[in-house]
Formats: structure tokens, C-alpha cells, sequence
């Protein structure tokens, strides 16, 4: 029997007819010709980090884990294969010399489960991981391999960057790439009132930042990641920080400095919110969790800043972004307070992340995003038989 596919958080749970791990992308082919052929869907997964059901499916789960590893790289562009985890994909680059721009919060997602569903770090000069991608290779609902980037096919880039896998499944990504560099880390606490204050000088005099607010106490963790290599241009002046020593200091490359470990599971949900809407957004959550949802809100909200970009499908298209996002104990109730807050959250405009918990529908997410069409023409083009339409993506996608 097919064994049950669990996510990282313990929330998802199915039983897929079939687990599919291909050794190569002929089998990838074969496997969507014959899906196609039989009427079945396929659902590609990463390391099953997304707390959504976006890869749910009672068809064929496929595994990418064997396709894994950095392929070629030419000191500027970065081919990987899709399976590569983002710890195992930044080790191959640093043994090249290399790195990326930025990197999200964890790294154990797959490089393109990360960039299907727009994960990202934080830092106002940073777009999400989509961003660095500047070629996809795919096979599509027919089966035939694609190959998409600026030349070739430019204009189907902005759709395949991040495509929740309803486009194909990506074999390989190109990223752009930089020669590597030296991050110092550091973090202090302080009031969440204080955090505020500062925050605009914070985010732009650093090179990264980010806070969580710890709701019981009133008490924020302020984390700042800058460069400090000597071929680096010298970082702007930072605002003064709390007083005292920093409760952490770290200095590494860039994937291990940024990303942190998570032993502990828990839920999330998380918008992204026009950045002008932040403050009033934000006291408005700060208010509903405080005479709300305190008993029970036992773990932290997490604030962190995304540039705009021109994907399609991204929660930054066309805006600076700001993003809040409250966490949860996997052993703890989590809807009632992730309902209430996704209300203001959409209050003020704001987009939910592809990968995280939320409720909203295809009739719902066709207006916050302005080619929101244009991305479901490319989606019936190369995959005109359905073959990646779940049931789950379905509902996000077409209006019911």
C-alpha cells in the first residue's frame, strides 16, 4: 500500500495512489504521459515544509529528492537541479566560490518548492527567492520539456518563477548568483513600542532585518544580518540599538548565517501587506491578540520586508511589501485566532502566502493580483489537459 505523505507540521495528511521518485527527467516525462494518458493528476513535492494542501492529491505524488545537486555554474548564473535542498544547493555554490543574494528563515525546502510558492527572507532591497531565478526547465502537461528563460521564452518568465507547480514540474533552475561573502548576524531584545519607533531607521540601515514580537510579554527580538567582507561597499550607518550585548553574534556565509534551525513544529499564516498599511495593520493585529487570542497566542509574530517585483503570482508584485506573521504550536488551537487576524490582514489589503496557512478561494484572490489572468492563459497552455489540477489547486485557481 502507498504509504501516507505528513508534512513538516503534522497538519497535512494524505494517501496518494502513488509516490513517485524518478531517478532522471525521462522518467519525469513518462510519468506525465502516462498520467495524462489515464486521466490521473500529479502533484511534484518538495520537502513538504507548506502548511497548505497544496500538494494534496489522491493521484500521483512526485518526489524530486533524487534529482539533487548543483550542475554548472558560470561565476555569475547557477544551474541546480529542482530536488536540491537550499542547505545542500548553498554548500554546492560555496564550494564554488559562490552564494546567493538571500535566503528565507529555514533551509531544508527544496529549491523549487521554495520559489513555487514565494518564499522569502527579509531586507527592503530583497525580492523573495523567485526573484533570483532567471531560467526554469520544466515538463509540462503534455510531457515535452521546456525550457524557459529571458531569451527563449520571455514571455513566460514571469509566470514559471513561481507557479505553485501548476505550470509543470521543474526539473532544473538557473539563478543568479554572486561570488560569495562574509554576514554578521546579531540580535537584541527590547520593547515592542521602542521596536516600532526605530523601525523605519532599522530596516533601512541594515542590510537585513526582521523582529518577532512575543506577545505575553510585550518584548520583541530584533535581528540584523550585514556584510562585513572587505570587497563589500561600506554598509550605511546603523541606528543606535538597544543597549547592551547582543544575545547573539554570528559571522559565516551566507547560508549559514541566515537561515536558523527549527526543532520545535508549529503553524503559521502569514500576509503580505502593502508596506504604507503596515502600522495600522499591525496595531490592529497587536490589539486582537491582546484581547483576544493572549490566552492561547503562546508563540511569537514574526515582521519582516520584501521588495517589489513583477512575478505573476508573487505576494510582492508591483509593491514594497511588509510581512506579518503569527506562529503557532503544532500542539496548540491555531484557526480561530489565524481566522481573525487573516480578517485584518485582508482589511488592508493584504496577500496570503502561497505555502502557509489560510482560507481564501479563487474568487477571493483574483483581485489582489493584477495578472491574475494572464497566468491562468499560460497555466491552460502548458497544461491543457489538467494534469497538475488537483482538486486543492483548483480551488485556488478556478472560480467556482
Amino acid at each position: 500500500m502507498t504509504r501516507e505523505f505528513v508534512n513538516w507540521s503534522g497538519s497535512l495528511r494524505f494517501t496518494p495512489a502513488e509516490r513517485a521518485e524518478p531517478a532522471d527527467e525521462a522518467e519525469v516525462c513518462a510519468l506525465v504521459r502516462r498520467a495524462r494518458e489515464s486521466g490521473t493528476t500529479v502533484r511534484p513535492v518538495g520537502s513538504g515544509h507548506s502548511s497548505s494542501p497544496l500538494v494534496r492529491t489522491d493521484g500521483i505524488l512526485l518526489s524530486l529528492d533524487r534529482l539533487s545537486g548543483v550542475i554548472s555554474d558560470d561565476g555569475r548564473l547557477a544551474t541546480a537541479w529542482a530536488g536540491t535542498k537550499l542547505r545542500a544547493l548553498g554548500e554546492g555554490l560555496y564550494d564554488a566560490g559562490l552564494a546567493m543574494d538571500n535566503l528565507g528563515d529555514v533551509d531544508y525546502q527544496s529549491i523549487a518548492g521554495a520559489t513555487a510558492t514565494g518564499t522569502h527572507g527579509t531586507g527592503i532591497g530583497f525580492g523573495n527567492l523567485s526573484t533570483q531565478v532567471t531560467g526554469v526547465r520544466l515538463v509540462t502537461g503534455t510531457g515535452d520539456v521546456l525550457d524557459v528563460d529571458a531569451r527563449r521564452n520571455p514571455d513566460l518568465l514571469p509566470a514559471v518563477r513561481l507557479s505553485l507547480g501548476a505550470l509543470g514540474v521543474v526539473t532544473r533552475i538557473t539563478l543568479d548568483v554572486q561570488p560569495t561573502y562574509q554576514l554578521h548576524r546579531r540580535s537584541w531584545c527590547a520593547h515592542l513600542d521602542w521596536t516600532l519607533d526605530h523601525l523605519a531607521e532599522l530596516q533601512h540601515t541594515n542590510r537585513n532585518m526582521d523582529f518577532y514580537w512575543y506577545p505575553r510579554s510585550d518584548r520583541t527580538q530584533i535581528r540584523v544580518i550585514n556584510r562585513i567582507d572587505t570587497d563589500a561597499a561600506p554598509e550605511r550607518a546603523e541606528v543606535r540599538l538597544p543597549d547592551g550585548e547582543p544575545r547573539q553574534s554570528q559571522v559565516g556565509p551566507t547560508h549559514r548565517t541566515i537561515p536558523r534551525d527549527r526543532e520545535l513544529r508549529f503553524e503559521e499564516i502569514e500576509y503580505m501587506l502593502p508596506s504604507e498599511a503596515f502600522p495600522a495593520c499591525f496595531a490592529e493585529v497587536r490589539r486582537r491578540v491582546r484581547d483576544r487570542h493572549r490566552r492561547v497566542a503562546a508563540w511569537r509574530v514574526l515582521v519582516r520586508t520584501i521588495a517589489a517585483d513583477d512575478i505573476w503570482l508573487s505576494n510582492a508584485y508591483g509593491r514594497p511589501t511588509t510581512t506579518i506573521a503569527c506562529l503557532q504550536n503544532t500542539s496548540l488551537p491555531y484557526e480561530e485566532y489565524f481566522r481573525d487576524v487573516e480578517a485584518v490582514f485582508r482589511h488592508y489589503g493584504g496577500r496570503p502566502h502561497w505555502g502557509k496557512k489560510h482560507w481564501l478561494g479563487a474568487r477571493d484572490l483574483r483581485p489582489l493580483f493584477p495578472r491574475w489572468d494572464d497566468f491562468q492563459a499560460v497555466r491552460r497552455r502548458l497544461d491543457p489537459g489538467g494534469v497538475f489540477l488537483t482538486p486543492d489547486l483548483a480551488r485556488l485557481l478556478e472560480e467556482q
